[in-house]
């Protein structure tokens, strides 16, 4: 059902108009931190917070999907708790009203009678956006609207949009930290297989006008179903046709003359995998920050692989990179399942599943990548990759 991509790039753009208007102004932006409960906190941070963007991303993303496509709200899972708690105690579950003013009311419940804020917000929440790609509207193409599960992972990198860095420079394309490494991430997927059958990845922060402040952001999405793989990098020129970052062994003046294999990682990556890789990729392995955007720099083929051993990534994490992914031939696979079957076997990676939940996990954990992940745009660097990198942990002494 390629209308349901097509509304899900017009709410992303919707999301994205809130993620930078809640950046625009510092006191607003102080207002809208709350940290996270326990129960809801990824273990990888001492301090994880969710911001009410995160949740007034989610409730548009799920409102508008729902008010096109009646039944399809209720199929959308994502990171975010929508309760929040003022500072009269008052518990107040956040959603997006049918009219502006009443979104104003509730907002204000939430923001301590901030009626200013309150407007602000609600101005950008409810107003209309359009965003279209010539290469989308050629394509029809029906999916049963029954089988399809959404996960949104409505701000990822929630700690570089609090911190709000712009200043940072990239490594041949790929950004360690920043407002860059924000991303707002759509992954559709059948509720029966756990295949991603659609991706969109919304990058709000893409780049800044120095006259007005204002940023602009770019949109990549993939559709895989029954044989039709299209995505939205197949038109693009030698820089891509947005002006995106040159890929990695594409029409440069080095294009077929051999290359090194290249991988991004996590900053938080254990020490001997980080080595491991060191010795397969030499200096072309690039820390980042954010699931999202790695999984985005295998996409637009800055990085051949986004390789993470630890468990603290989840299925809002990975769902849209990987439809946008599999639509290209590549995917994303279990890492400790790829270790363990080697390189060149004949067989599919063992690719992730989004359907099912965690046996005996309770809370964010039933989501998450228990096994790691290794995401890869092409087959072939993917089991050159996993050809050098299972030796170099043997001899590090790494089990696999």
């Amino acid at each position: 059902m390629s209308a349901v991509l097509r509304e899900l790039l017009r709410v992303s753009e919707k999301a994205a108009n809130i993620a930078r208007a809640c950046r625009q102004q510092e006191a607003l932006f102080q207002l809208l931190i709350e940290e996270k409960k326990n129960g809801e906190k990824n273990k990888k941070f001492a301090v994880d917070f969710k911001t009410l963007a995160d949740v007034l991303v989610q409730e548009v993303i799920k409102q508008n999907m729902e008010n096109k496509f009646p039944g399809l709200g209720k199929k959308i899972l994502g990171e975010e708790s929508n309760e929040f708690t003022n500072e009269l105690g008052e518990k107040i579950i956040l959603r997006l009203c049918p009219t502006e003013e009443e979104t104003v009311e509730l907002l204000s419940k939430v923001l301590n009678g901030n009626k200013l804020a309150s407007e602000a917000l609600a101005k950008v929440v409810h107003q209309d956006v359009t965003l279209t790609d010539p290469t989308l509207d050629s394509v029809e193409i029906n999916i049963p609207q029954d089988i399809l599960g959404i996960w949104v992972d409505p701000i990822d990198s929630t700690y570089q949009y609090i911190k709000g860095s712009t200043d940072i420079k990239s490594n041949e394309g790929i950004f360690p930290s920043g407002l860059q490494c924000v991303t707002i991430l759509i992954g559709v997927y059948d509720l029966h297989t756990g295949v991603p059958l659609m991706g969109v990845i919304n990058q709000p922060f893409v780049s800044q006008d120095l006259n007005t402040l204002r940023w602009r952001g770019r949109c990549y999405w993939g559709l895989s179903y029954l044989g039709t793989n299209v995505h939205s990098l197949q038109c693009a020129g030698p820089a891509g046709s947005s002006g995106e970052p040159q890929a990695a062994g594409g029409s440069g003046p080095e294009a077929g003359q051999p290359r090194g294999l290249s991988a991004v990682i996590s900053t938080s990556e254990a020490a001997t995998v980080k080595a491991a890789v060191g010795r397969v990729c030499g200096e072309r392995v690039f820390p980042a920050a954010g699931a999202g955007y790695k999984g985005l720099c295998v996409v637009q083929g800055l990085a051949d692989v986004y390789i993470f051993s630890e468990d603290t990534t989840f299925k809002w994490d990975c769902c849209a990179a990987h439809a946008i992914l599999r639509a290209m031939g590549g995917g994303v696979a279990d890492l400790q399942g790829c270790l363990r079957a080697g390189p060149g076997a004949g067989l599919e990676p063992p690719q992730l599943r989004y359907h099912t939940a965690n046996r005996g996990a309770a809370g964010a954990e039933r989501w998450a990548n228990k096994g790691g992940l290794l995401a890869y745009r092409s087959r072939e660097r993917l089991d050159a990759f996993l050809g050098l990198l299972i030796p170099s942990l043997a001899a590090m002494g790494t089990p696999t």
